[in-house]
């Protein structure tokens, strides 16, 4: 069962316009099944994870290119990151002859971090770059797609068109996580997701990153999960696990390049300099976090001591899916001084900024207690809004709403 995505809309726009167009990802999230539903039919296929295609691509790129032709689509390809170059020729060469070369190639790839430096020296103004992520709430209810926006009037139009949930019915949610193969059939999630992080670290880590020994990366993996929703702080990492700091942020660049971690940076201006400038980390598919914690069921979870953490990854990760599903960078950030003020969520366009608490509650107790804060920073600070389990959009006070989790 193919369940639509929000970003074909964006692969389609893009390929209108750029002669290249990449589609990258945390692996199995959808990349090829989304292409492959969107291509036309004279549109060839190669995967460069075949051994043959991959020869061919690293001996003779050239050749590569004139046997497979365009319109091509190609699945896999940060393996053989030299092919750029033939690909840079092939399209600079169609822009002196007057050709229309717009979408000839889409690239997919599941290692960004390997793949982005490659792509920004042989293909800048030539390639739109997406991000996928694993499937977001409102495309596996079928929604259509949508930016989260946090001003009032958007979040009216937004609550009719989302599916209502409990609490309990959230977590399980939580706990399931976004991954299509899941999602769309009856594989048992334990077994699916010791599988993925088997052939994650097999196929992609240990091929594209410096890791002497994977056991200690699993126990990193694991370690990452148990702090999502919180502050990033490499020394404790580093001890924690028995490697060194600089490895440790390398470890988490790997995680985030690749999209399995978004790290949320704190907001800062030169008005300030007490804000804090360590990242808080979140795991951008909750399913795979809940699997290295070893929570048992989605209830476990919601009445065990992450319930906090796992309702703000969720929350967190689904607005930021809805960013990417957009073609977005997301402008996010979170708030906390030195006297521990802190504010989960800040949106910021131009000098408008947007506060966001993020409870699990129904109904939080002064949940918008330091929003005010955020007025000796110069902002135009707008209507804030608490994202919880309120049974629907209501004020509080004139500046801050009451918005239900499951309307992200």
């Amino acid at each position: 069962m193919y369940i639509s995505r929000h970003l074909e809309q964006q692969v389609l726009e893009a390929s209108r316009t750029y002669p290249v167009v990449m589609v990258c990802g945390q692996r199995q999230v959808g990349k090829s099944t989304m292409l492959h539903h969107l291509k036309e039919t004279d549109r060839r296929y190669v995967t460069l994870d075949d051994f043959n295609a991959r020869r061919l691509a690293e001996q003779d790129p050239a050749l590569f290119f004139e046997t497979y032709g365009a319109p091509l689509l190609i699945d896999e390809f940060q393996r053989v990151p030299s092919i750029l170059l033939e690909l840079k020729r092939i399209v600079d060469e169609k822009a002196l002859n007057g050709e229309d070369a717009a979408g000839l190639y889409w690239l997919t790839g599941s290692q960004k971090f390997a793949m982005m430096k490659d792509v920004s020296e042989s293909l800048a103004g030539r390639v739109a770059v997406l991000e996928l992520s694993s499937l977001s709430r409102s495309e596996i209810a079928g929604c259509p797609p949508s930016l989260f926006s946090p001003t009032i009037d958007d979040l009216k139009q937004r609550v009719p068109l989302r599916e209502k949930a409990d609490v309990h019915q959230l977590f399980d949610e939580i706990y399931r996580g976004g991954m299509p193969k899941i999602v769309a059939s009856d594989v048992a999630s334990e077994r699916y997701y010791a599988d993925y992080i088997n052939t994650y670290l097999e196929k992609d880590i240990k091929g594209y990153a410096n890791i002497g020994k994977l056991h200690e990366f699993s126990d990193f993996l694991v370690y990452m999960a148990a702090r999502t929703g919180q502050e990033l702080k490499y020394s404790e990492i580093a001890k924690a696990i028995g490697v060194s700091q600089p490895t440790a942020k390398e470890w988490v660049s790997i995680l985030e390049r690749s999209g399995i971690l978004f790290l949320l940076r704190p907001y800062y201006n030169n008005i300030t300099k007490r804000l804090v400038k360590t990242p808080k980390v979140y795991f951008m598919d909750t399913g795979l976090a809940a699997y290295l914690c070893r929570w048992p069921s989605g209830e476990v979870l919601e009445h065990g001591a992450m319930d906090g953490a796992f309702f703000e990854t969720y929350v967190v990760s689904e607005i930021v899916k809805s960013y990417l599903n957009a073609g977005k960078t997301p402008d996010l950030y979170y708030y906390r001084d030195i006297d521990g003020k802190e504010i989960d969520l800040l949106i910021v366009e131009g000098d408008r900024v947007w506060p966001i608490e993020i409870k699990k509650s129904k109904a939080p107790k002064t949940p918008d207690k330091h929003f005010s804060v955020l007025e000796k920073l110069g902002l135009n600070v707008k209507p804030g809004v608490v994202l919880c389990m309120a049974d629907e959009l209501v004020p509080i006070d004139r500046s801050t709403w009451l918005c239900p989790a499951w309307v992200v």
